[in-house]
């Protein structure tokens, strides 16, 4: 399947496309949500403010390889303002996110988050983030190997793609 079929073709629910091959996807759960809203929220906001770029939330697709095709769509993405589209863009965005933000959810097994995190990665995104509601943790991803995991009492930092923008961890998991 191309990236053009699989925007054209309804009703296929929740998936991705992995190198031309279709991947269906659960339903996120409530927890996952709400973790997701609260830190889409905060980046949104925080972006908006400083006229740094727009925030997207889960379900927007973007076209990180070709030939065959490969479609990720994160939790929350964040794309810098010269990067976005000046006119509408009903496709998928041409590249890789600026920032990624993945929730994991109770099914997610290890392998497929790490392979989301290459992935984004290696087309381009400068700074991946991985919460984890089961551990209270996000681990943070960047290019060339780099990462760390920050837990309650430490803060998430925008780095130089979100530049300014901190939120306690403790805030992002709270009940």
């Amino acid at each position: 399947m191309t990236a053009q079929q699989l925007l054209e073709t309804a009703g296929l629910g929740r998936c991705e496309l992995i190198q031309g091959e279709l991947v269906h996807m659960a339903p996120a759960g409530f927890e996952h949500g709400r973790i997701e809203f609260r830190l889409a929220a905060r980046m949104e906001r925080f972006a908006e403010e400083n006229a740094l770029g727009v925030v997207v939330g889960g379900e927007a697709g973007f076209l990180i390889e070709t030939d065959p095709d490969t479609v990720r769509a994160p939790d929350i993405a964040f794309v810098r303002a010269e990067r976005v589209p000046t006119e509408p863009h009903p496709g998928f965005f041409a590249g890789a996110p600026d920032l990624a933000v993945e929730v994991v959810s109770p099914g997610d097994r290890a392998s497929e988050v790490l392979a989301k995190v290459r992935d984004w990665l290696r087309a381009g995104c400068r700074l991946v983030w991985v919460a984890d509601p089961a551990t209270r943790t996000v681990c943070v991803y960047r290019p060339g190997g780099r990462s760390n995991v920050l837990g309650i009492g430490e803060d998430l930092c925008g780095e130089d793609v979100l530049p300014g923008f901190r939120l306690p961890i403790a805030e992002a998991f709270r009940s």
